[in-house]
């Protein structure tokens, strides 16, 4: 009897065992059918906050929609100083593309024209009609 008592406890002590990796696994498995149910609350929550954001980021477009629409335009000779100012801009922008990217050396660099004006000599001055230079003052 010893030896069928012996195999009886250790049958009872694998049904305890299986009945523990049962219930763990049954706790798994509920656990993972909750999750979907709580990611889809989050994803509700976070999509109801940016359709709120959304609106009123509409809400301040139109806002500053409707102010610009109540200005003036400006003068329109500002308008057509500013046209001109960028298409000169556009126009020298192939000269300047390479030099602003840092992929070549800056156009006024070796060129034989210099951008400044020269100074002219005081005596040249007097030639072309320009009026004399004041003379520098002496601190009193």
């Amino acid at each position: 009897m010893s030896a069928s008592l012996r195999e009886e406890m250790e049958l009872i002590e694998k049904h305890e065992e299986i009945l523990g990796r049962r219930a763990e696994l049954l706790e798994r498995t509920e656990g993972r059918r909750e999750q979907p149910d709580v990611q889809r609350k989050r994803q509700g929550r976070e999509c109801e906050a940016a359709r709120r954001r959304n609106a009123s980021l509409l809400q301040d477009l139109q806002r500053i929609e409707d102010r610009l629409r109540g200005r003036q335009l400006p003068h329109p000779s500002l308008l057509a100083l500013e046209t001109r100012y960028w298409m000169s801009v556009e126009e020298s922008l192939p000269t300047w593309e390479h030099s602003l990217l840092g992929k070549g050396p800056h156009p006024t660099d070796g060129s034989r024209h210099s951008p400044h004006r020269t100074k002219q000599k005081p005596s040249t001055a007097k030639d072309h009609g320009l009026p004399p230079r004041p003379k520098p003052r002496t601190a009193r």
